[in-house]
């Protein structure tokens, strides 16, 4: 499955604003875009490695869970670039791992007006982040 399909899916499913896939790529301990509906703002190939916080990465990459900041001022508390998601009106973020046999391939970050998100759609996003495997194990 295509991450194009992927984030149809998404936003059909629990709705989205932006919309990024972030491969893993451990021996730098970075994330790669490999996917993003606003390129011009999150191009594909953009790399980020400390821009989030140590327990996101952890919480994330290491942990296998979600992360979910269900406001503004969750958001401000991890990613530095805090003040370019809030211009693309968004104020909540879920950030599910993609695993593959007890291995972190990537995330999906699925970012939507504050207050859009709650605890299901956190457990609806894991259950979609499944169907990024193949597309991430063919970038990798």
């Amino acid at each position: 499955m295509s991450l194009s399909t992927v984030e149809e899916r998404v936003r059909a499913e629990l709705g989205v604003r932006l919309f990024t896939v972030l491969a893993w790529i451990p021996e730098r301990r970075a994330l790669r875009r490999v996917h993003s509906s606003h390129p011009a703002q999150y191009p594909v190939g953009g790399e980020k490695t400390v821009e989030v916080a140590a327990g996101w990465l952890e919480r994330c990459i290491t942990a296998r869970e979600p992360y979910f900041g269900p406001d503004k001022a969750a958001v401000r508390a991890i990613f530095a670039d805090h003040e370019l998601i809030e211009s693309l009106g968004c104020g909540s973020i879920i950030n599910v791992p993609v695993v593959d046999g007890g291995r972190t391939l990537g995330v999906l970050n699925i970012l939507d007006a504050e207050g859009a998100y709650d605890e299901d759609s956190v457990r609806k996003a894991g259950l979609l982040a499944p169907l990024a495997v193949p597309a991430l194990k063919e970038d990798q």
